[in-house]
């Protein structure tokens, strides 16, 4: 899941306030859910999908506003999980963000449905809604329409694919017009 975690010094004042806001959101929006009118899919293989993946695309929401050179990387952990560690750059502040969760199936391993959780108990839905068989590119959505990524394991994606990718999302009804392109070039350090 393509979550990057911002942190600022606030004064204790604040960082209560942030804190409770923060706990608000993602007790209301934190659920594993998938929406409505889309199927994750079968026959998923984790050892496949793990390693490191790019985000060629994806809705605006708060944690990643900002960043570009995002890449996500899913690794086993020794629970039987899985290690997320989401990592973004900011080109205009010229730093780096980096958020570590943990994610776990919802149910049958082999269906592309996990719950992934950056906040302590709260979980919320990973769900790969399309894949190629070699596992070179994936469209993952969050619980619902408001949370959407199209990854890939190059940092970029053939144009004509791409395009597919987000007419299939548009057939899904997810707002595809306001999918921000994700910068993967040699303005990321390490390029």
């Amino acid at each position: 899941m393509e979550v990057v975690m911002r942190y600022s010094l606030l004064s204790p004042r604040k960082l209560a306030t942030a804190s409770a806001l923060c706990v608000s959101s993602v007790l209301l929006a934190g659920c594993t859910g998938i929406p409505d009118g889309t199927e994750a899919v079968t026959g998923f293989e984790l050892d496949q999908y793990l390693g490191e993946w790019y985000e060629i695309a994806r809705l605006d929401h708060s944690f990643e506003r900002g960043l570009d050179c995002v890449t996500a990387n899913y690794s086993l952990r020794d629970d039987g999980g899985v290690r997320v560690i989401n990592r973004g750059y900011n080109l205009a502040e010229g730093s780096w963000d980096e958020a570590e969760g943990r994610a776990y199936f919802i149910d049958d391993e082999s269906v592309g449905r996990l719950k992934v959780s950056f906040f302590g108990p709260f979980y919320g839905g990973y769900n790969v809604l399309a894949l190629d068989d070699d596992y070179q590119w994936a469209l993952v959505s969050g619980p619902n329409r408001d949370y959407l990524w199209i990854l890939a394991r190059t940092p970029t994606l053939d144009s004509e694919l791409e395009a597919r990718l987000r007419q299939q999302a548009a057939e899904l009804d997810f707002p595809t017009d306001e999918l921000i392109d994700v910068v993967q070039d040699e303005r990321c350090p390490g390029r």
